[in-house]
Order: structure tokens, then C-alpha cells, then sequence
């Protein structure tokens, strides 16, 4: 089932998300439904909170972006990110490299507002699957760049808090207008 993307200015995107314990049938079917959401939004991702739910679950699938390649490692394995997708993560934790890019990022809680974030250019994640399995992922490019944007998510942290100040600014009437259709809705 399609779910309605939370919009900035709902206090629910900065909200930690709170660790899932378990995976019963409710989990699995809000996995399925962000899944379906995600896809039908064109998105490359979501976390829990971009629906109203502030759990450390998010979804993501690169699989149809073909111009800005990924690298992945699965436990160690060289796997085709392609293949491996989609993924569903509960509980991911973090490492940056020290590396970084400045790279073209968008996101589905804020349409049409796209900006220029430096991340770093390759991450590792420990995460859960659906089959409580601990998976270790090691990755660069578009895949590392939204493990970073939704591990963020899960964490209340927006990307425009990873904006530099200049393009903040430019964008400050879009971000305004944003809020302000929220709180009318």
C-alpha cells in the first residue's frame, strides 16, 4: 500500500527513530508498503520517519539509476548493487570514510529542492535484515551517498543541515514556503 510522504515542516523528520527490537508481521508489512511508496515516488530511498513512523527502518533500491555508479560489498562478498537491491535496513550503524564528494542530492519529503552535499564517498554500514540476520555493507557512489541521507533521516538530521550557507540561502523562500504549506494542511 502507498503511503503519504511526510513533507518538511512535520516535527516527525526530527525525530530520532526508535530502535526496532523485533521484526513481527507489522514491520514486515511497513517494509513492503515503504518499499512500494518509495518506488512509486521514483525515489532511491526512505526512512521510517518520511511516513510518520520514527523506527531505525529504512528502504532503499538503486537499482534503476544507471548514471551514477555504485560499489558494494555484502559481508565481505563483491556484489552487482544492482542485485542486491532492494534493501531493507533496521538499526543501521554508520562509519564514514574520510573521504569526501560533493554530489547532487534531492529528497522526497522536500519536492523539487535539490542541492550540492558533500558526503563522504565511501561508507560502512551494519545493519539488520528482515530475517534479524546482521549484514555488513561496504559501499561507494549513489549507494553510499543514501545509506548516508537515510541513516540521517533515522537520526532527525535533514539535508539541508548538510547544506553549505550559500545554497541554504538560496534556497530559504522555497524551505519557507515548504513549511508553511505544511502547517496549513
Amino acid at each position: 500500500m502507498k503511503l503519504p510522504i511526510v513533507q518538511y515542516g512535520d516535527p516527525v523528520l526530527r525525530a530520532k527513530g526508535k530502535r526496532i527490537e523485533e521484526v513481527t508481521d507489522q514491520v514486515r508489512e511497513l517494509a513492503a508498503n515503504m518499499l512500494e511508496t518509495m518506488h512509486e515516488a521514483n525515489g532511491v530511498g526512505l526512512a521510517a520517519q518520511q511516513i510518520g513512523e520514527p523506527l531505525q527502518m529504512t528502504v532503499l533500491d538503486i537499482s534503476a539509476v544507471e548514471d551514477r555508479p555504485s560499489t558494494l560489498r555484502l559481508d565481505g562478498q563483491e556484489v552487482d548493487p544492482a542485485s542486491a537491491m532492494p534493501l531493507v535496513l533496521l538499526n543501521p550503524a554508520l562509519e564514514l570514510h574520510e573521504e569526501t564528494v560533493v554530489g547532487l542530492e534531492g529528497c522526497l519529503s522536500f519536492p523539487e529542492i535539490t542541492a550540492d552535499i558533500e558526503r563522504a564517498e565511501s561508507v560502512v554500514v551494519r545493519a539488520e535484515t528482515l530475517d534479524q540476520q546482521l549484514i555488513k555493507i561496504e559501499a561507494s557512489g549513489l549507494l553510499a551517498r543514501a545509506l548516508q541521507h537515510e541513516i540521517d533521516h533515522l537520526n532527525g538530521i535533514l539535508f539541508i543541515d548538510r547544506m553549505n550557507s550559500a545554497a541554504k540561502a538560496a534556497l530559504a523562500s522555497r524551505l519557507k514556503r515548504l513549511q508553511k504549506e505544511f502547517s496549513r494542511a
